[in-house]
């Protein structure tokens, strides 16, 4: 039997074993496939390299900058030192360097394995239910973590949460694309649209960019996807950064990710606890998760390991993790966020649109906007700051 037993070798699975297995606690984590990349724009936080410092040796293009259009092309540069600590990365590379980092640190990784069900749980263990390609087997542990993504066939199982249902959700495409291109390679470009949603071009290197859009709640059953990908693509803004003809697309997939925040009560129970985009750790504005779902992997295992001197996995034992302030204060963050979409994405977007062509004209508020997207720290916006774009 193992002390935890972590289903998902995602960034919040991978965190989680590493910080386990180097206090010196035995530790598996279960991957149903370490060669699937991830759909996902690459952009990492610069919290992302305080989580795993050893990623600044992958030599990754720093992000210096950020380029925010509104739908309406107005725009907000962002260049800030604190800035210059992010970078963008291939997320097949990025996620496996974490996978390694894990194994270097003692714990075991099992590949192209599926977690589909838990064993009966008691005081002292629980077990999760697994089948590859030769086998079924069950892993045994005293505290399971799920983070197996916003798929995850365990969370619901878990009674913790419910599945996610299409209003819950963004639907994104994205592509990795080769070929020449006017991006200056240190800048994250984003454009908001006038639907419920935003697209990105990321560059990776200097023959290689991530191009991506979504759209969430009710624009999901409005819009089909692939053809509001290529119209992301067809659009003469996008195309001023990428008007060459001699692209090869290496790489396209589809994904669905959470978009509600996180719900703090759905993160626990007896021998549980639920991480990363299993559990909502997606910001509800940008979604960005890279940095949140490491975070959470992080304090998930801080929580397993006080379980473990203790002897006692209760559920009111593991509340450790969500009552952590850096949990509480992601919880927070989110929930801002999420109760600004309405707002800003009102009658096509235009009171998103005045905010950017606000920030044009007045430093000032441009230093809010900042504030509220972009910065080390969220700084909640005043009663005066809506009125302003209103």
């Amino acid at each position: 039997m193992y002390d935890v037993v972590i289903s998902g070798a995602g960034p919040s699975g991978s965190v989680c074993a590493r910080t386990l297995a180097e206090a010196g606690y035995s530790v598996v984590l279960i991957e149903k496939d370490t060669s699937w990349r991830k759909p996902c724009g690459g952009a990492l936080h610069p919290k992302v390299f305080e989580l795993c410092p050893e990623l600044k040796k992958l030599n990754l293009l720093e992000l210096k900058q950020i380029i925010m259009h509104s739908a309406d092309n107005h725009t907000l540069k962002y260049r800030s030192s604190f800035m210059e600590n992010g970078a963008v990365a291939d997320r097949l590379i990025f996620d496996n360097f974490l996978r390694e980092k894990c194994v270097e640190a003692g714990a075991e990784l099992q590949d192209k394995t599926i977690s589909y069900d838990f064993t009966k749980r008691t005081d002292t263990k629980i077990g999760i239910k697994t089948k590859s390609v030769s086998e079924t087997k069950e892993f045994h542990g005293k505290v399971a973590v799920i983070s197996d993504g916003m798929s995850s066939k365990l969370a619901p199982k878990s009674g913790i949460r419910l599945k996610w249902k299409i209003d819950q959700l963004a639907m994104g495409k994205c592509s990795i694309i080769k070929g020449s291109h006017d991006l200056d390679e240190n800048t994250a470009y984003v454009f908001f649209r006038p639907y419920r949603g935003y697209g990105w071009i990321f560059p990776i290197d200097t023959k290689r960019f991530n191009i991506g859009v979504y759209t969430f709640g009710e624009d999901n059953l409005k819009r089909n996807l692939d053809e509001t990908y290529h119209e992301f693509l067809r659009d003469p803004n996008i195309q001023q950064y990428i008007p060459k003809s001699n692209f090869e697309t290496i790489w396209s997939s589809t994904y669905p990710f959470p978009i509600e925040g996180v719900l703090q009560k759905s993160l626990n129970d007896d021998n549980i606890m639920i991480v990363g985009d299993a559990a909502g750790f997606i910001s509800p504005i940008s979604g960005e998760g890279i940095q949140s779902s490491m975070i959470s992997g992080n304090i998930a295992a801080k929580t397993a390991i006080k379980a473990l001197e203790e002897g006692d996995f209760s559920k009111n034992s593991l509340n450790y993790y969500k009552r952590h302030s850096e949990v509480k204060a992601l919880i927070k963050e989110f929930k801002l966020k999420r109760s600004m979409i309405d707002f800003f994405y009102e009658n096509k977007g235009a009171n998103f649109n005045r905010l950017v062509a606000l920030t044009e004209k007045d430093p000032e508020f441009k230093k809010q906007v900042i504030d509220l997207f972009i910065s080390e720290e969220m700084q909640i916006p005043d009663k005066e700051f809506f009125e302003r774009i209103k």
